[in-house]
């Protein structure tokens, strides 16, 4: 599965909802939290269920609701969504057409969050991956056991809350999120979760988004959050390996493909020494290849 954009969508309108598939995004995500009014909380969960159980609504991409971070009104969201009468008791699908393929849980302080979210799905007999969305102080240091949760499929960064949370000043340099932006990648690449980084709130700023993605690239984060669609085409380039990339990436796999039918344990490419860190690198790069190819 690749991961590179994931795009928000306000849940309360159903015309953007459905265009949504069509930005190229690799995850869509319908939102009922942040991006929808308090008085229209009710409206915005009859239209995303609406979507998710059309039978004609069955795009390439993954889709993902985010949920409210309060019980009463997380539980509102699942209750309205996840309707019995609606939705089958097979794990999300049902025989003609719902579709929800994972749900994003924001302000993420434990892992207990999670834990709660997996609980409360389980009562619809309904078990998906979960995004875990860290956007506080509390959850960036507990960023570890979050990853480690059963149901935690994928870390996903918020830099604008985390800034608010700390009342510290964003900056376009980004310094006063970097430790967080870091504790939060080391700690999806220990469990072996996707990580997402933060969005860019000027979507007009395109130049910035590049420079942010590729930073982001470097960091080690598999994809990246966006608000708007003109954003996707820029995420999606960065988070995809280039020619070179791929080339470098063959060689080395096919002199390390030699190097042990030969019984050597050291090799070279292109005067370049190649250890396990290089290869490992090469491995990735070919993977995000290998997933990038696969939506086109």
């Amino acid at each position: 599965m690749v991961r590179r954009s994931v795009l928000f969508t306000p849940g309360d309108r159903p015309e953007m909802l459905r265009k949504a598939p069509d930005s190229g995004a690799d995850v869509i995500v319908f939102d009922l939290e942040d991006a929808v009014a308090p008085a229209r909380k009710t409206e915005a969960r009859e239209a995303v269920r609406e979507v998710l159980a059309d039978p004609a609504f069955d795009p390439a991409c993954e889709v993902c609701v985010r949920v409210n971070a309060a019980d009463s009104m997380r539980r509102d969201d699942l209750g309205t969504i996840l309707d019995p009468e609606v939705v089958g008791s097979d794990g999300g699908e049902r025989d003609d057409g719902f579709r929800l393929d994972s749900v994003m849980l924001p302000k993420v302080d434990a892992a207990d969050d999670v834990r709660d979210l997996a609980d409360d799905l389980a009562t619809y007999d309904v078990s998906l991956p979960v995004f875990a969305l860290i956007e506080s102080a509390a959850g960036v240091l507990a960023a570890p056991e979050i990853a480690a949760a059963r149901a935690t499929d994928a870390l996903a960064f918020g830099a604008e809350d985390l800034s608010a949370d700390i009342g510290a000043t964003r900056t376009a340099e980004g310094t006063e999120v970097l430790y967080a932006r870091e504790r939060v990648v080391i700690a999806a690449g220990a469990e072996d979760c996707d990580a997402i980084d933060t969005l860019v709130t000027d979507f007009e700023n395109e130049q910035q988004l590049r420079e942010d993605a590729a930073f982001s690239v470097q960091l080690g984060y598999d994809g990246k959050l966006a608000i708007h669609p003109a954003q996707i085409g820029p995420i999606n380039a960065a988070f995809t390996p280039t020619a070179e990339e791929r080339e470098w990436a063959t060689r080395v796999l096919e002199a390390k493909r030699e190097a042990d039918a030969e019984g050597r344990g050291v090799f070279q490419v292109d005067g370049e020494m190649i250890d396990a860190p290089l290869i490992a690198r090469a491995e990735r790069i070919e993977k995000r290849a290998a997933a990038s190819d696969g939506k086109k």
